[in-house]
């Protein structure tokens, strides 16, 4: 899901740097530095998911895991993404550079919707509607990051219409591995580890408390 360096317009790289630089700031403020282990070996997976990747035009086709990052993480999903971008882009050349803050944004805001949207779902679920929530996780951050990715380019120029539309289309079965992935090892946690799927929303709710 990578967008290429020299695709995107100025004006949606800038954007894409600033909502990104906020999604950062807020993550690093919301972030318990005693999950700091979980944020680096969450970006490592996340770095490690998407090496092996398929080129399709001016962006890629390959697993990202923002779903169940954001579910793990929370705001922290976005300094986890980041990182895990920074180093593929300087050691592979995937993305580049110059559209960071878009690549990032694109796969970390949808993993900030699927946090809201599920993770509180998970503290008194079964391991039966765990997995449900999981695969809804996983599906619905692919999804929304594929948008997101559209956007980008049609903000561009509308010569990308398509490349969105095969965009679109070629991520269909990544939807479904993603969901099923993320499912899998939700329902898992649910069973062994339930502290690692709430602890970001207690804490974010402890934030916003005390601003309050």
């Amino acid at each position: 899901m990578h967008i290429a360096d020299g695709i995107l317009s100025t004006p949606v790289l800038l954007t894409g740097a600033v909502f990104t630089a906020i999604g950062v700031k807020i993550g690093l403020t919301q972030l318990d530095y005693q999950r700091l282990p979980q944020v680096a070996v969450l970006s490592a997976t996340l770095f490690v998911a998407s090496l092996i990747h398929l080129p399709l035009g001016p962006t890629s086709v390959h697993l990202i895991l923002n779903g169940l990052s954001g579910l793990l993480l929370g705001w922290a999903a976005f300094p986890a993404l980041l990182i895990a971008l920074f180093l593929q882009a300087i050691l592979f050349g995937f993305g580049g550079l110059s559209g960071l803050g878009v690549n990032t944004f694109n796969m970390a805001m949808p993993a900030i919707l699927c946090f809201y949207l599920f993770n509180h779902r998970l503290l008194n679920a079964t391991r039966q509607t765990a997995f449900i929530y999981g695969l809804a996780t996983g599906m619905v951050a692919i999804t929304v990051s594929t948008v997101l990715i559209g956007i980008s380019l049609m903000a561009t120029t509308s010569q990308f219409l398509t490349v969105v539309q095969l965009t679109l289309l070629a991520h269909l079965p990544v939807m479904l591995i993603e969901g099923f992935i993320t499912a899998t090892i939700v329902s898992f946690l649910h069973q062994v580890r339930p502290e690692l799927l709430t602890v970001p929303f207690q804490i974010s709710n402890q934030t916003e408390t005390a601003h309050v």
